[in-house]
């Protein structure tokens, strides 16, 4: 449900009807050196020109909606009208379980496609909500259609950021495949970091705008797990971590515990033997890890 706040303004309010949803490397190259910032026809710089009326691929500006925390943009299991580019802030995609309980599929930041996978069968798999204060813009279904005649480098953007959605999907089942809950929090935080690092925003730096809830409903551990493993991997010396200010100290270490499979002594051991390497192939001295 939404409120008109001008022609092109609309804001998202929490309704009867929705579920009860509770709230909750390098500096030039980011943790994963292939990684690469957006390209300057980004899906979301072209639907900004839009907006602005620095450009006309679409006939009217797009509409631009507001969503508070805890408010959904759109509900699973129903009926798909039009998608959503995530203009600021963030969302998780989440699915109610039969027992009520909210699985995070997914989290959705600036550039992203939100409502997509709908398409194919009409109505909305996940329900999308709101982390913090967000706007969105909303592609009615049948300007999607439109698109490719009328507009082919906004498609070829659309298309460019639904193939990024296929890959995190890819990454999401890989951290899942993952035994320590170590690693899966390594490998979700260099996802994390290669994500910044494509928003233009500090690989290093991480501003997580989500909680340990969210976190460990992607993850499939409990909540403590998760801190137990923020724990693990700070006295290790790979992060320093304030709440949600995470800050990536050993960017070589946290990729070799995200390709770990053993648990947490052994993984230890582990990265303190790839980071030698890695140290002495750089000429450096590797860093000190904790036992």
């Amino acid at each position: 449900m939404f409120t008109e706040l001008s022609p092109a303004v609309a804001e998202f309010h929490p309704g009867p009807s929705s579920p009860s949803l509770p709230s909750g490397a390098s500096p030039a190259s980011g943790v994963c050196p292939a990684v690469r910032a957006q390209p300057a026809g980004s899906l979301l710089q072209r639907l900004r020109a839009a907006e602005s009326g620095e450009s006309f691929e679409l006939v009217v500006p797009p509409l631009v909606l507001r969503a508070a925390p805890g408010s959904a943009v759109h509900l699973e299991g129903g009926r798909v009208g039009s998608v959503h580019v995530v203009r600021t802030g963030a969302f998780k995609c989440v699915r109610i379980l039969e027992d009520g309980y909210e699985q995070v599929l997914g989290f959705a930041e600036r550039g992203d496609v939100l409502g997509f996978d709908g398409l194919c069968r009409g109505v909305h798999q996940t329900t999308a909500v709101a982390l913090e204060d967000s706007t969105v813009y909303g592609l009615a279904t049948h300007e999607l259609e439109l698109l490719p005649a009328r507009s082919p480098g906004l498609a070829r953007a659309l298309y460019g950021a639904i193939s990024r959605e296929l890959v995190d999907a890819a990454r999401i089942a890989d951290m899942m495949a993952a035994v320590a809950s170590e690693t899966r929090l390594a490998r979700f935080l260099v996802w994390c970091s290669d994500r910044a690092l494509e928003r233009g925003e500090s690989p290093r730096r991480l501003h997580l705008r989500m909680g340990r809830r969210d976190i460990a409903s992607l993850l499939g551990v409990a909540h403590e797990t998760v801190s137990r493993s923020f724990s693990l991997l700070a006295s290790d010396g790979v992060l320093q971590v304030d709440n949600r200010e995470v800050e990536v100290l050993d960017a070589a270490g946290l990729l070799a515990c995200s390709r770990g499979t053993r648990r947490s002594s052994e993984g230890a051991a582990l990265r303190r033997r790839v980071a030698a390497r890695a140290g002495s192939a750089r000429g450096r001295p590797a860093p000190a890890w904790s036992a």
